[in-house]
């Protein structure tokens, strides 16, 4: 249970923080989403620096470091989710898995909100 109340309140205060780099970053880049690729670039830091940190560490309770990574950076962005999984491919020598988890994503993910842009237009057309 004390997982669960970990990822639950990590979500929370990640997405409290993804809002605020919103807030914040607004007027840095009029017209580029600098929020976005800017929570997409830390998450795969912070999220490489706790996995590195908490996985070579037996004593780090995995509370804490599912709290880190699911719930506070699942919460401030998935990107760093994705960016972990990709290099794992590649380290375990997985490059083809590793360039394939990264082409779909990036179709997959821009297609179906493409997809989503058009079925929502054409629901209120």
């Amino acid at each position: 249970m004390t997982t669960w109340f970990a990822v639950m309140l990590g979500g929370a205060a990640g997405s409290a923080a993804r809002y605020g780099v919103s807030l914040w970053t607004k007027n840095l880049w009029p017209g580029f989403p600098t929020a976005t690729l800017m929570v997409n670039a830390a998450g795969g830091l912070l999220m490489g620096f706790i996995a590195a940190y908490a996985l070579d560490r037996p004593e780090f309770p995995a509370w804490l470091r599912l709290g880190l990574t699911t719930g506070v950076l699942g919460g401030f962005t998935t990107f760093s989710a994705f960016s972990f999984e990709t290099l794992e491919l590649w380290r375990e020598g997985s490059m083809n898995a590793a360039l394939l988890n990264v082409a779909l994503n990036l179709v997959l993910s821009l297609g179906a909100c493409a997809l989503g842009l058009w079925l929502a237009r054409a629901a209120t057309a």
